[in-house]
């Protein structure tokens, strides 16, 4: 789903670019709302888990590929708005550091890969949870099915984005059911890997997941004929002993296996856009990446030969570099809300409503 250059024209590229900052400008305030002392680590985590699943291409069907986009498993994880974040921190990423989605096609990209997925997604896994029964299996598969709407949602989305900005004179229609007909079988390795991740993570850590944080339902007691909830009970288990920092280790060192190992084995078949734009003439105008001469251009590391060695090393290196990016946003995005909220700014807000 990573749009190159030269698919979209110049205008359309511009007012998705647009879109986009206006997005990510949204999303940064809304942060500050998900964002705690113990999400605001995994988050950049998140972001660096996300690259290294999307280097595992796995086979659908007719030499085609696919991989996670990574905004419905973002978005439950974490939260909608630091979901889009966490898409478009590793979209930055690939773009400028691997060649991968053209840097003039960044707004495309991230309005169908960050945005369009994760608030779809988010929207579908809300709705689920509200009429499932209140348990970990329901948002397990509140998850798979969220995640698995929000790929051909994404793929409907760039249909759209052609049909307004489209560089080649193709037929639409053929376009659009190419899309979504191969998207949705993406849609299914997004959906089992989401749900997987998701529900692993429930299993051990409910109070980490931004979905599942209305799973624990406040004991109730009946005074005077009323329900009322009952007074919060101290935890019994010390707060060293709750601390994501396992949970981390954990998720980064998967993240490097992943990326530095296993993708090693991923599919070689063109992924789900790049088949239907090959086989329907999209990719006639494809320009040159402007960071084809990268070091790290096409996931593998320059002058080194051994095609293992060099993806493998590349691969550590863009999880390296995406956590170290991604945790520096999230932090940042976490301090202004320590900042909003500060003794300073509470006292000054009393003492001028006073």
């Amino acid at each position: 789903m990573h749009v190159p250059d030269g698919f979209i024209d110049a205008p359309t590229s511009a007012v998705t670019g647009v879109v986009a900052a206006a997005a990510v400008a949204v999303s940064l305030r809304g942060a500050r709302r998900e964002l705690d002392e113990r999400t605001a680590p995994l988050a950049g985590l998140v972001a660096a888990f996300i690259f290294a699943v999307q280097m595992l291409n796995f086979p659908v069907a007719a030499g085609t590929s696919g991989h996670l986009l990574g905004g419905a498993l973002a978005a439950i994880l974490v939260g909608p708005y630091t979901g889009v974040l966490c898409v478009s921190v590793v979209l930055l990423m690939q773009g400028i550091l691997f060649a991968d989605g053209g840097l003039t096609a960044l707004g495309v990209n991230i309005t169908n890969m960050a945005i369009v997925t994760t608030v779809v997604a988010y929207a579908v896994f809300r709705g689920l949870v509200k009429v499932l029964p209140r348990s970990r299996r329901s948002v397990t598969v509140a998850s798979f099915v969220a995640a698995l709407l929000s790929v051909p949602a994404a793929a409907l989305a760039f249909t759209l984005m052609y049909a307004v900005g489209g560089t080649t004179d193709v037929s639409i229609g053929k376009v659009a059911g190419a899309m979504v007909g191969v998207h949705i079988l993406i849609g299914i390795g997004e959906a089992t890997i989401t749900a997987l991740t998701v529900g692993a993570v429930v299993a051990v850590r409910p109070d980490l997941v931004y979905g599942a944080r209305d799973l624990r339902q406040r004991l109730q007691l009946r005074v005077g004929g009323e329900l009322v909830d009952a007074p919060a009970a101290e935890s019994a288990v010390p707060v060293a002993a709750r601390s994501p920092r396992k949970v981390w280790a954990v998720g980064l060192v998967t993240s490097l296996v992943l990326a530095g190992f296993v993708s090693f084995y991923a599919s070689a078949n063109p992924d789900g856009l790049e088949k239907v734009a090959a086989d329907h003439g999209i990719d006639k105008k494809t320009e040159d990446h402007s960071t084809a001469d990268s070091p790290l251009a096409d996931y593998g590391v320059k002058d080194i030969t051994d095609a293992r060695l060099s993806g493998g090393l590349a691969g550590v290196i863009g999880v390296g570099v995406t956590v170290v990016a991604g945790s520096a946003v999230f932090w940042a995005v976490r301090r202004r809300r320590t900042d909003d909220v500060s003794p300073s700014s509470t006292s000054s807000t009393a003492g001028s409503s006073a």
